[in-house]
């Protein structure tokens, strides 16, 4: 979802000389869908909740790696260029990165680039381990997007509390901070500082009262899309999305999209896949462990493309396998 100009790409190029080889060209691959994926090394990949950013030819996904217990362990870092084989790069940030980090839950970490400072910028919900009371956002950042991050601490956004969230970053460069607040009853949106470490304003409490969370927003063709769950704790519920031509609004009434569970999943990221021939957008969706009794590591990933019957409207089904070419940005069920 980073906008590079020329002068940007040159930046980039420099700074990732000696972490980024270049891969063969991508081709068409599959993906199962609601499995546990594994990475270049035959282990699970650990990356729940989480979100991806393009650098070069590359993906990188950032995401939950839980203790047994479910508390943090990191936030684990894995790219590829193909989305389907995952190399992991690291952990961008662990439990001993920050004295309050030892005994915690880190969730939904997101990672977008900024231009301006040249560094890569996580924003995480962060709880203290032991309840779900502080419901506090976190910040850390990084010179490399899969180096070691610089935990910055946590805080709640302008006093008010802050759960589940995402990050967007417009294409004039200004982004956007959007969680589920007042006890997961409401969704706001804030606009960042131009160092996107900070939170400069709150633009909007979308649909208050309606308990929306896990919060996905994407572009395409102009149009701002906003795709949400229920709060219904780890259990699959109701995805909805609104619309609007402006991140300022005004947004549009909630939409259901896929089933009534969204496949037995909640909507982590979408993913633009911008290729030679098209831009197609993949839903990343999480099919919670917790739901059936499991530990968050054993948790599956459900990915689906998204549809678009008109210019503001979207629509998802289910499909047993999906078709991705990175190149042409062509993606398909199967």
């Amino acid at each position: 979802m980073s906008r590079r100009g020329g002068a940007v790409g040159a930046v980039l190029a420099l700074s990732f000389a000696l972490v980024l080889t270049p891969p063969a060209q991508a081709a068409t691959v599959t993906i199962a869908n609601g499995v546990q994926f594994t990475d270049t090394a035959g282990h699970a990949v650990q990356a729940h909740g989480g979100g991806m950013v393009k650098v070069g030819a590359y993906y990188y996904w950032f995401g939950e790696n839980r203790n047994p217990d479910n508390t943090f362990k990191a936030v684990s870092v894995y790219r590829s260029a193909d989305l389907k084989a995952w190399e992991y790069r690291g952990d961008a940030l662990t439990q001993s990165s920050a004295a309050e980090l030892r005994t915690s839950d880190i969730e939904r970490p997101k990672v977008i680039y900024n231009s301006t400072t040249h560094q890569f910028v996580m924003w995480m919900h962060k709880e203290n381990g032991k309840d779900y009371n502080e419901a506090r956002a976190a910040v850390a950042v990084s010179s490399t997007v899969d180096g070691k991050y610089d935990h910055q601490g946590s805080f709640r956004p302008l006093g008010n509390m802050s759960r589940d969230l995402t990050l967007f970053r417009d294409d004039d460069g200004t982004a956007y901070m959007i969680s589920a607040a007042r006890n997961n009853a409401d969704l706001d949106v804030y606009r960042l500082s131009s160092d996107y470490r900070s939170v400069s304003a709150l633009v909007h409490t979308l649909w208050p009262g309606s308990s929306r969370e896990a919060p996905a927003m994407f572009k395409r063709d102009g149009t701002y899309f906003l795709l949400t769950s229920g709060a219904t704790y780890w259990n699959p519920n109701q995805q909805k999305y609104a619309t609007a031509s402006s991140v300022a609004g005004p947004w549009s009434g909630l939409a259901n999209v896929g089933n009534s569970t969204a496949f037995q999943s909640q909507t982590a990221y979408v993913l633009p896949v911008q290729g030679t021939q098209t831009t197609s957008y993949l839903y990343l969706g999480d099919r919670w462990a917790p739901a059936t009794g499991g530990p968050v590591n054993s948790s599956k990933y459900v990915w689906l493309p998204l549809t678009f019957p008109s210019h503001t409207t979207m629509s998802m089904s289910w499909h047993q396998q999906v078709s991705i070419d990175t190149d042409t940005g062509v993606v398909t069920g199967k």
